[in-house]
């Protein structure tokens, strides 16, 4: 049975991630669709840049994030001086760094599923009459929604599992930053802590095998139903 606390770091996990796959979708999407459809010079240079995170250790990627974020950085100075805000250790920049880690794999799975559309449908919609926007909302979304779901769950697992640039960007604070990865860490510092560790884990286990086994649940569908067209 968890502890109050422990509930506490369970639903601030969920909410990082939840607030980090949901901001991190729409760009995710455009990046997704500009490197299968499109035709631009610097296509592979943009390709590398968003799969970096994935290459560099995460406590990189996090210090990159404090000097972008920072008062005197060129976005943390922004934020300050237009709406006095930061995201420096608070949740909210716990959000962030599981977004810019989850972004690699969902611009993966979402590009695969664009690549999947037959562009022949496409070309039909369009030669009886739809337009760019109507051809993209009629046949290129739905055709390649489950794989757009497929790949924000895919994100939201990875989210939970951040740890490396959350602790490098915003701390481990309790009841703030402290998510499930960053809890264990502590737990694991603390003389008679193996109980905490146990019950930790154990939720992280279940919560990431839980959006995996959802990701690849999605993905088959998705590659069942092309296969049928």
């Amino acid at each position: 049975m968890l502890a109050p606390a422990e509930w506490g770091i369970v639903l601030l996990s969920l909410r990082v991630g939840g607030v980090a796959v949901l901001a991190c979708l729409p760009v995710a999407f455009a990046l997704a669709w500009l490197l299968a459809r499109g035709r631009f010079p610097g296509k592979l240079l943009l390709d590398g840049l968003v799969h970096l995170p994935l290459a560099v250790p995460p406590v990189v990627t996090g210090w990159l994030l404090l000097l972008a974020f920072a008062p005197g950085g060129p976005i943390g100075g922004w934020l300050e001086s237009w709406f006095g805000v930061s995201v420096l250790f608070r949740w909210t920049g716990a959000a962030i760094a599981s977004a810019v880690m989850a972004l690699p794999l969902m611009v993966r799975a979402m590009r695969l599923s664009i690549e999947a559309v037959d562009r022949r449908l496409e070309q039909a919609a369009a030669t009886l009459g739809a337009g760019r926007w109507r051809v993209f909302a009629s046949v290129t979304l739905p055709l390649s929604l489950p794989g757009v779901l497929a790949g924000a769950v895919l994100g939201f697992a990875r989210a939970l599992g951040e740890f490396g640039a959350t602790i490098t960007f915003v701390s481990s604070v309790p009841g703030e930053t402290q998510t499930l990865p960053l809890a264990i860490y502590a737990a694991l510092q603390l003389p008679g802590g193996e109980g905490q560790v146990l019950r930790l884990a154990g939720i992280s286990v279940l919560l990431s095998l839980g959006a995996l086994l959802a990701s690849e649940i999605i993905a088959r569908r998705a590659g069942r139903g092309l296969h049928v067209l």
